[in-house]
C-alpha cells in the first residue's frame, strides 16, 4: 500500500513503524510541519502497561525508551503543605523530544520516508493514496477537511493549562494545590530525566486575569508561578521552552472514525486530559489497534471499519474517565476545604478506574491512613 501519514507525532511515527514491520513493501510517508527537535512540551508519561504494549509490538524501540525513561511508582499529592504519598503506582517519565526521535531513528531504520518542515495546507495535495491517516493533533487539518463525514466535536474546557519545566526534581506525579491572591493554582509535575521535571499549571479563568498573567511576559509568567510554588520548587525557577502559552484544554470527539481511505488517529481523533496521563497512551494504542486490524484485514475498508467498531468503546471508556478527572480539577477550589489525606482519596478515585480495593491492594498503609481518619472524623 501507499500510506500517507500527515503528522510526525507519537500517533503517526509509531503506525509508521508497525505497518513497515507488517509488511516492508509498504510505501510510507510521514508530513510533519515542524522540524526532527522541534516540539511542544517538556517530559511525557506512561504507565507500566503502555509499557508492555510497546515492548510486543516493537523491542528495538522499547529498549531505547525504557533505557532513557525515570521510573516511580508513587503519586504525591501536596495540600496545605502537607504530602501524603499513595504508593504502587507504576509509572514512568521520558523527555518527548527524545521519545520522538526514538521514533525517528527507528522509522529510519525501517525505511519510512520522514519529511520534516512540510506543513500540509491542501489535503488534496496528500490524498493520491491507498490509506490517508489524519494524526496532525487537536487541531486536525485532515479532521477538518472531511468534517461533514467525522462529524467532530471540540469543547474548550474552562481551565487555562500551561506546560512549563523545572531543574527541580519530583520523584513521583506530584498534584500540587496552592492558593495565592488571585485564587487557585494546581500543579501536575514529574521528572522526566536526571535534570529535569515538565511543571504544568492550570487555575480558573477568573484566577488567571486576576494575577494578570493574560498580560504577562513569558519570564514574567515564569517568575510569577514560580512564586506561587517556591515551597514546592526549593526556590528553583520554572522554564519555558520559546513556547509559554496558557490554553484551554480541547475535549474532541468525532462519531465518525473514518472517510473512505481517510482514517484519524491521536489527538485529531479523540483527546483526554492530561491530568490521567493518556493522551501519548491512546495515540499508541489507537497504532497498535489499528496496525492490527491490518494484519487482519487487508482491504482498507474492512480494516477501517474493524479498527473503529473494537477502539472505540475503549477510548469511550478513557474519556469518561478523564473526564470525571477534568471536572474535579476544574472545581477544585470547592474541595480545598479537605484535609490532604481525604483529599489524596478523593484524586485517587477521581476517574472511577480505581476504587477503594484496588488502592488497598496498591498501598494497605494509605488506605490504613485513610481509615484511621474517616473513623476519627465519624459522627
Amino acid at each position: 500500500m501507499k500510506i500517507n501519514i500527515v503528522g510526525g507525532g507519537p500517533a503517526g511515527l509509531y503506525f509508521a513503524i508497525l505497518m513497515k514491520k507488517l509488511d516492508p513493501a509498504h510505501e510510507i510517508i510521514i508530513m510533519e510541519r515542524d522540524g526532527p527537535n522541534d516540539t511542544f512540551g517538556w517530559g511525557i508519561v506512561f504507565s507500566d502497561q503502555t509499557f508492555s504494549y510497546l515492548k510486543d509490538n516493537d523491542f528495538e524501540s522499547f529498549n531505547d525508551i525504557i533505557t532513557t525513561a525515570e521510573v516511580w511508582d508513587n503519586v504525591d499529592v501536596i495540600h496545605r503543605d502537607e504530602k501524603v504519598t499513595i504508593r504502587g503506582n507504576r509509572f514512568s517519565g521520558i523527555a518527548r523530544l527524545a521519545f520522538l526521535n526514538i521514533l525517528h531513528k527507528r522509522c529510519r531504520e525501517l525505511q519510512v520516508d520522514l519529511r520534516f518542515y512540510s506543513n500540509v495546507a491542501d489535503i488534496e495535495a496528500v490524498a493520491d493514496c491507498d490509506l490517508l491517516v489524519g494524526a496532525d493533533g487537536a487541531n486536525s487539518l485532515v479532521r477538518r477537511a472531511y468534517e461533514d463525514f467525522f462529524q467532530p466535536s471540540v469543547d474548550l474546557r474552562k481551565n487555562k493549562y500551561i506546560w512549563l519545566g523545572t531543574h527541580h526534581l519530583f520523584h513521583g506525579l506530584t498534584l500540587i494545590f496552592r492558593p495565592s491572591d488571585a485564587g487557585l493554582f494546581i500543579a501536575h509535575s514529574y521528572k522526566f530525566n536526571k535534570t529535569n521535571s515538565t511543571f504544568i499549571v492550570e487555575c480558573g479563568e477568573e484566577v488567571w486575569r486576576g494575577a494578570e498573567l493574560d498580560r504577562k511576559s513569558d519570564q514574567e509568567t515564569c517568575e510569577y508561578l514560580a512564586e506561587v510554588f517556591k515551597k514546592d520548587l526549593d526556590g528553583a525557577p520554572l522554564l519555558s521552552n520559546n513556547f509559554v502559552r496558557w490554553l484551554n484544554f480541547p475535549l474532541v470527539k468525532n462519531a465518525r472514525w473514518h472517510h473512505n481511505n481517510v482514517v484519524l488517529l491521536g489527538d485529531a481523533l479523540h483527546t483526554a486530559h492530561f491530568s490521567i496521563g493518556s493522551g501519548t497512551k491512546l495515540a499508541l494504542e489507537d497504532s497498535i489497534a489499528l496496525a492490527d486490524c491490518f494484519r487482519s484485514h487487508r482491504d482498507v475498508q474492512s480494516a477501517l471499519a474493524e479498527f473503529e467498531r473494537v477502539r472505540k468503546p475503549i477510548v469511550d471508556s478513557i474519556q469518561e474517565a478523564a473526564f470525571s478527572s477534568l471536572v474535579m480539577f476544574e472545581n477544585a477550589a470547592d474541595d480545598m476545604h479537605m484535609d490532604a489525606l481525604p483529599l489524596a482519596y478523593k484524586l485517587m478515585t477521581r476517574s472511577k478506574r480505581i476504587d477503594y480495593e484496588k488502592l488497598r491492594k496498591r498501598d494497605p498503609q494509605f488506605i490504613r491512613d485513610y481509615d484511621d481518619w474517616v473513623g476519627s472524623h465519624r459522627g
